[in-house]
């Protein structure tokens, strides 16, 4: 599953608050940005994109998933890094909608393994039960037990 292999990857984190959304988006890119995967360039790339578009990266109550373009400057290599936040980061004022805890950040170098680490994905969010389990891991620990709890279904 994939929270496992995340976690193995080495490219999870977590965190307690963020001040601004931009500071989120950035510290949720660290794990890909430590593996190589990324350059700050991709980082900048999602920020402007927010900027320009509105918080389209926020995909559901709770769920961020910063992406810029495909074939956007500083990608290396196709990857996503999952993050966790305490409280609530903020994407737009005064709407909670468009508030996020759960960050899956994608990049993208490889249509085909993008494509399939797309469908991982959404086959993870789209069970409500996950995600309510998601929201409550404090570690890496609490990952591998949760990708344990839902391998075994």
């Amino acid at each position: 599953m994939l929270l496992k292999e995340l976690v193995e990857q080495k490219r999870v984190c977590f965190h307690q608050s963020f001040h601004t959304w931009e500071s989120a988006v950035t510290a949720s890119c660290q794990p890909l940005i430590e593996d190589g995967s990324i350059e700050y360039d991709y980082i900048d790339a999602i920020i402007e994109c927010v900027n320009k578009y509105g918080p389209y990266i926020v995909l559901a109550p709770e769920i961020a998933m910063p992406h810029s373009q495909e074939g956007a400057k500083g990608v290396n290599d196709t990857a996503i890094s999952f993050m966790k936040v305490e409280e609530p980061v903020h994407f737009e004022k005064d709407n909670p909608i468009k508030d996020a805890r759960l960050f899956f950040v994608l990049a993208s170098k490889n249509h085909d393994i993008h494509l399939d680490n797309m469908k991982k994905l959404a086959e993870l969010l789209l069970d409500e039960e996950i995600v309510n389990d998601l929201l409550g891991v404090k570690d890496e620990e609490g990952l591998l037990e949760l990708d344990k709890k839902y391998s075994q279904q």
